[in-house]
């Protein structure tokens, strides 16, 4: 499994198409982690102020029709994760028959990602 990071909201925008947030537009892939642990640390890094709930797809890499890349953090990965992890970046849009299920982020009582659960999703 990769995980990917998406506002409910955002996830439930067009749920008849193929996913592709703004950083695939931008920076040509969609940013994904490669484990729970890593996915946390990007939540608590980047997503501190993002409209909830935030959801994070579990996807199952061999069902993306777009092609992944493991890659190294540019400049530099998110606190709490090691200089070595790399990674995966999907160069299109995400397939929603790859999400194997979709998992809630819990937040702590200081506003910390602390942990997901899994949903309906």
């Amino acid at each position: 499994m990769i995980y990917h990071v998406v506002p409910l909201t955002v996830w439930n925008a067009a749920p008849g198409q193929a996913y592709a947030p703004a950083s695939l537009a931008e920076e040509g892939f969609v940013h994904c982690s490669p484990d729970e642990a890593t996915t946390l640390a990007v939540v608590n890094a980047f997503y501190q102020d993002a409209p909830g709930p935030l959801l994070v797809l579990a996807l199952d890499e061999a069902r993306l029709t777009s092609r992944v890349e493991w890659e190294a953090a540019a400049p530099a990965p998110p606190p709490g994760v090691c200089g070595d992890v790399l990674f995966p970046h999907v160069f299109g849009p995400l397939d929603r028959d790859a999400v194997d299920h979709v998992l809630e982020v819990r937040w702590d009582d200081e506003g910390r990602a602390a942990g997901l659960s899994d949903t309906a999703g």
